[in-house]
């Protein structure tokens, strides 16, 4: 992915905090989990949520001190998200931790509360908005953790948060770069918030407008967010760079963008009144053409908000 679309799809304001962190190996993962995303911030905050999203708005407790954020990934999806988060739940309660929250997707508030809370974007981490389970715990000296599963027909999801002296990276792992945290990442939290998003896992192979059979995030994540807000409308739209004229590119973004709606016609059951499709060929480039880089860049997948109506 190039940097200025990563920087596009992962664009990330500061993240607000709260004290608090419970160690990696008091918290049990199934068989099999990885690491897929590690990053620590000393010092940081985070808005612990505390309950459901009502009213508006998410309560939340501020923390501060040492951040530790992980994303595990779990082959299989056998387990529901409640069977993933139980036994963290279970440990932090055994441990002396309070149970704030403790609910799945529709008694925490849905759609809105997993957009107003900190969550990693894809691949990272993925959150179904009719399937996931989420825990906060706090303990007496302040340490907090929030744990948040979910999972698709292949994959389990696991993010865990913990804030507190002793928020540290799992053992049995390397430690990862530091990346920075933020407000969420996510494509229909992009859509909401700037009116367009970037599809970078949208990919297509060289000449080609077909897209592969595997299952592509971003677009089920636009799926699921179109199915609980059918008063939103979506544009796909292709780009491509300046290579050619510009009367073949428009047909090549087109096809490409046709492809995505497709993807989400057929394979998802989009509601078709909410979704279409347009091709802008080289007219809306984000880099130079100049460069191999810049044309990476410029040859993209976009999904643009049309009406709130």
């Amino acid at each position: 992915m190039t940097t200025i679309t990563r920087r596009r799809a992962r664009a990330f304001a500061l993240c607000a905090v709260m004290a608090g962190g419970a160690a990696a190996q008091d918290l049990p993962l199934p068989e099999g989990a990885e690491r897929g995303f590690a990053t620590v911030q000393d010092p940081g905050a985070y808005a612990l949520p505390t309950g459901p999203f009502a009213d508006g708005a998410l309560p939340v407790r501020r923390a501060e001190g040492r951040v530790s954020v992980e994303a595990w990934q779990i082959p299989g999806a056998e387990r529901t998200p409640f069977q993933l988060a139980a036994p963290i739940r279970d440990t932090l309660r055994a441990s002396g931790f309070e149970i704030l929250l403790d609910c799945p997707a529709r008694a925490c508030g849905g759609f809105d509360f997993r957009f107003a809370t900190l969550v990693l974007p894809p691949p990272e981490m993925f959150v179904s908005l009719s399937a996931y389970h989420f825990v906060s715990a706090l303990a007496p000296d302040g340490r907090a953790v929030s744990v948040l599963a979910s999972r698709d027909s292949a994959m389990s999801y696991v993010q865990i948060i913990r804030v507190g002296a002793e928020a540290s990276a799992s053992p049995g792992t390397a430690p990862l770069s530091p990346r920075p945290l933020g407000t969420p990442g996510d494509i229909p939290g992009q859509l909401e918030q700037q009116g367009f998003a970037v599809l970078s896992d949208v990919v297509f192979a060289f000449g080609s407008s077909e897209l592969g059979t595997e299952e592509i995030a971003s677009l089920d994540a636009i799926a699921d967010w179109l199915a609980l807000n059918p008063n939103r409308k979506v544009l796909i739209v292709g780009h491509t760079d300046a290579t050619g004229s510009l009367d073949a590119n428009r047909a090549v973004s087109l096809s490409r963008a046709q492809s995505a709606v497709r993807y989400l016609r057929e394979r998802r059951g989009t509601n078709p009144a909410q979704i279409a499709a347009e091709g802008a060929g080289y007219m809306a480039p984000v880099a130079s053409n100049l460069t191999p880089e810049g044309r990476e860049a410029n040859r993209r997948v976009e999904a643009v908000l049309l009406s709130t109506e």
